[in-house]
């Protein structure tokens, strides 16, 4: 019998350090953490309705209004009326939402590879393409 600790065991510690480590990453640029989602979502791919965001980044459709009135509000998002449906919302993130979410993966991405840089190269190789295989 394996006595490894169970996945979630080993990886929670890692994820609370990794949202620790970003949340001022974020405030800094008076952003949720669901905001950023929404930026990442909508930077990789411009156009979405409100419900296809929320299910791209795993939200309730309710939940997210409120992040996205804030985005709104601060220029980082557009939403416009579908011309085929008036009741949907077509999103897209703004010049200054692409900045900005830019500006806050570079701070994320280099706390990362500040993290990562503790696993020898190979290691760190394998780790991040064992977890893109995890997600899919």
């Amino acid at each position: 019998m394996d006595d490894r600790p169970d996945l979630a065991a080993m990886l929670y510690p890692l994820v609370r350090l990794l949202i620790a480590a970003e949340t001022p990453i974020l405030a800094a640029q008076d952003l949720s953490m669901w905001g950023y989602s929404v930026l990442t979502a909508l930077d990789e791919t411009p156009v979405r309705t409100q419900a296809a965001l929320a299910e791209a980044i795993g939200a309730d459709k309710s939940r997210i209004i409120g992040t996205l009135d804030e985005l709104q509000l601060a220029g980082l998002i557009e939403r416009m009326p579908d011309p085929d449906d008036r009741r949907v919302r077509l999103l897209s993130i703004t010049a200054k939402g692409r900045r900005v979410r830019r500006t806050v993966r570079k701070s994320i991405r280099a706390y990362e590879n500040e993290l990562l840089g503790a696993l020898p190269a190979a290691d760190r190789d394998v780790f991040l393409k064992s977890l893109r295989a995890l997600q899919q």
